[in-house]
């Protein structure tokens, strides 16, 4: 995240206008999201649990907006922090309320005691969209107003919500959420932190009420709640806080070095017969590892295929494709060097490739690919498999 930005979201003065003339300029403040993989797993308790521990620390901790939906142990989880008042927004005879941002702007920014100590708001449900004449949409661009003054935030939020996953949400639950967060928000924080549970412990707190109230319990568990949705749920959590760290870890490593949490499984095929069982075997391997396939071909530019040999590559791309995966072709007289430089583009922890077709007069005077590829790679597992051998009838 940026620490040199001081731009407010759209709908808003910048912090430094004459409106805001009696606020020093602050550093960016930072974010630090508890991401969970459904209502109830307890993400705004853990919230509330290091408020109250920073607290004591000397941290001045304000809640800017608590959603404790009935939950009584929630409730009590924020006593003794000060929550800021919500904004009242009459809708005809009805008045809806949200958070002040302004008031959490003036209770921070403003000359206090507090002016000098580090500051901390808490705002829950960073997905929700704000009710109609608030001067943003959504609640994730009143945090980025927050933390481009200067204040560091907590929020909360499900995976659910993340908009690149909306899709897959609709297709695994038959739900179709409207309240999203764009990805950026949770690529942009200082931290992810996953709140999570069993799938089991969850449907036990719903059963107890502890999520819902006693009518919405049974709808809940026969919908959303149902156990594979909730297993299929826990795994993008997981993941997602997964890629995050992976992706932070690799920012701040040296070039050239990569911190992969996630398998990768590159097969190398060539116009070798072996190949189709190449194919399969790679595709056994990232199926077991819950990972994704990489093939790849490395053309010579000095020779063209035989038609038969094209109907070979072909083949192999078409089998790969089949098995949900990336067919890569690269031209490069070095096959070693090529292999090399696929596996850190894509970050590839595991490779497959077939015995050396070379005989042993050759390999001693040219080596085998499988010892210039142990040379080139670092920190990625090498599988050789063995050619199938033909039994020849008596």
């Amino acid at each position: 995240m940026s620490d040199n930005s001081n731009t407010a979201s759209a709908g808003t003065a910048p912090l430094n206008s004459a409106s805001n003339s009696l606020y020093p300029a602050r550093r960016r403040g930072k974010h630090k999201i508890f991401i969970g993989m459904a209502p109830g797993v307890g993400k705004t308790y853990r919230m509330l649990e290091e408020g109250h521990a920073l607290k004591q620390e000397g941290i001045d901790v304000v809640v800017g907006l608590l959603e404790t939906h009935g939950r009584k142990e929630t409730a009590e989880k924020a006593e003794g922090l000060e929550i800021i008042a919500r904004k009242q927004y009459p809708q005809g005879e009805l008045t809806l309320t949200d958070m002040d941002t302004d008031a959490i702007l003036k209770r921070c920014l403003a000359t206090s005691p507090f002016a000098s100590t580090p500051q901390l708001i808490l705002i829950d449900e960073l997905a929700h969209t704000n009710v109609p004449d608030s001067p943003r949409e959504k609640r994730y661009e009143d945090v980025e107003v927050v933390l481009a003054a200067g204040i560091d935030v907590y929020s909360t939020m499900n995976v659910q919500h993340l908009e690149s996953l909306n899709d897959l949400v609709a297709r695994i639950t038959g739900v179709v959420v409207r309240e999203r967060v764009p990805d950026r928000i949770l690529n942009e924080a200082d931290e992810v932190v996953l709140v999570d549970v069993t799938p089991e412990t969850l449907q036990e707190r719903l059963l107890e009420g502890k999520i819902y109230a006693p009518q919405k319990i049974q709808q809940s568990l026969d919908n959303f709640f149902q156990r594979r949705n909730l297993i299929a749920l826990r795994e993008l959590a997981l993941r997602e806080v997964a890629d995050n760290v992976e992706e932070n870890a690799n920012a701040t490593t040296p070039n050239g070095q990569f911190c992969n949490i996630h398998e990768r499984v590159l097969v190398c095929v060539s116009t070798y017969p072996n190949s189709v069982q190449l194919l399969r075997r790679g595709a056994r391997l990232a199926n077991y590892m819950n990972a994704p396939l990489y093939t790849l071909f490395v053309a010579d530019s000095e020779r063209f295929l035989t038609k038969e040999e094209s109907l070979h590559i072909h083949t192999c791309e078409k089998l790969c494709k089949e098995f949900e995966g990336t067919f890569l072709r690269v031209t490069n007289s070095n096959v070693a060097n090529a292999i090399a430089q696929v596996a850190e583009k894509y970050r590839i922890t595991q490779i497959v490739v077939g015995e050396s077709q070379r005989s042993r007069w050759q390999m001693l005077l040219k080596g085998s690919l499988t010892q210039k590829l142990v040379r080139l790679l670092k920190n990625i597992d090498l599988h050789i498999i063995a050619s199938e051998k033909m039994v020849s009838p008596k």
